[in-house]
Parts: structure tokens; C-alpha cells; sequence
């Protein structure tokens, strides 16, 4: 049963939402989603069509500025903190989704920085909610394109109207080839991992060995 009313999808770029979780915002496009990415607001490309994205996903948002060049340099959690605290206009929700810890695929720093940043924040109470889901994705380590994890907490189906609209978001609002990495990649299932708590996460991850 879904039961949330306003929520929070935190991701580290422009696509992240529609890929890991945009079906899952339009099957509960009657609730409030607010939607922000970390990286490439400079990028005037992605961040126009981002917005356009949102449209789409009937949510609102913001963009933020976070470092993403190709070197992927670490980058410190509290940094990390401070970006998601200044794009998000709330900072209670009855549900936040974001990356793993552990990320969806070998390997994206960001994405990981992303989960692992928000995990942080909760656990210091400057964001708050009744649940907080991670996207739960693997690539057998780079065997096969990131599919969910059909043992996760939260498997959903996605029906073939559900995931043409997410796909289009990908291919005519985002761009991508239909022969791109991210084309290939958009899941028809989705996966989360949920906690009632954000001290749940580090444990219960590790206790399913989640790889790196």
C-alpha cells in the first residue's frame, strides 16, 4: 500500500530520477515530489532538459552545482550535505528515496556520496522522514546492464504503459540513442531498499552483501 503523501527523490544527476525511479513517481503521481539533482546546473543542456523531465514526472525540483568531473574526485559527506540542504524546500517528508550506498552499478562515486550524504542528514535529524527507500540495482559487476534486485524490500513491476512514458523521458525528453548505455539501461522493474530508520542502513546492507 502506498501511503505517502509528500516526497523527496534525491539523485546526483539529471536522468538519475527517470532511470532508478521514474516509474514509480508516475504510478503515484498524485502525491508531491520534489525532486533534486546535485550535479550539472551549469551545464545548460541537461539542465533545461531536466526541468523538462519534471514536467513530465509531475513534480517540482531544483539543481545543484556539485562537482562531476571525469576524474570523480572524493568528496567530503558534509559538502555533500550542504547542497542537498540548500536545494530542498522542505526538509520533513513522509518518504526520501535516493542512490544505495552502495550505488546501482560499478561504479559511480557520486552516487554513492549521494546515498551515503542523506543517510547522514537523517541520522542527524536535519531531514526527517517516516521511510527512507535506496534505490536497490546491480550489474553483476559489470556483466550485464543495472537491473533491480528482485530480492529487495520493494520490487515493483512496471507496467509496458509505465515504462514507455519513463523510456521517453529518456530517449526524447534526455536525448539518449536507443542504442545508449542509458537507453539499454532503463529497468522495467524498480527496487528499493527500505528503513524505518537511516541507522538501519549501513547494517542492513552490509548484512545482505550489497557489493561495491
Amino acid at each position: 500500500m502506498w501511503n505517502f503523501n509528500n516526497c523527496a527523490l534525491i539523485v546526483a544527476h539529471p536522468d538519475d530520477e527517470t532511470l532508478w525511479a521514474g516509474g514509480t513517481v508516475l504510478i503515484n503521481s498524485k502525491s508531491n515530489w520534489e525532486v533534486i539533482s546535485l550535479c550539472r546546473k551549469s551545464d545548460a543542456d541537461r539542465n533545461l532538459k531536466f526541468f523538462r523531465a519534471l514536467k513530465e514526472l509531475n513534480a517540482i525540483g531544483d539543481i545543484g552545482d556539485l562537482d562531476d568531473g571525469v576524474e570523480q574526485r572524493s568528496i567530503e559527506t558534509i559538502e555533500v550535505e550542504q547542497v542537498i540542504l540548500s536545494l530542498l524546500k522542505k526538509k520533513e517528508y513522509d518518504l526520501i528515496i535516493t542512490h544505495s550506498i552502495r550505488g546501482e552499478y560499478i561504479r559511480h562515486r557520486r552516487h554513492e556520496e549521494t546515498g551515503n550524504a542523506v543517510s547522514s542528514l537523517m541520522e542527524k535529524e536535519k531531514l526527517v522522514a517516516r521511510e527512507l527507500w535506496m534505490f536497490a540495482y546491480e550489474d553483476g559487476e559489470k556483466k550485464y546492464y543495472p537491473r533491480a534486485i528482485d530480492s529487495a524490500d520493494s520490487f515493483i513491476k512496471l507496467s509496458e504503459e509505465i515504462w514507455n512514458e519513463k523510456f521517453k523521458i529518456i530517449t526524447d525528453i534526455y536525448g539518449f540513442s536507443s542504442e545508449s548505455w542509458e537507453a539499454k539501461t532503463t529497468p522495467k522493474n524498480e527496487a528499493f531498499w527500505c528503513f524505518k530508520s537511516a541507522n538501519d542502513v549501513r547494517r542492513k546492507l552490509i548484512s545482505r552483501r550489497e557489493k561495491l
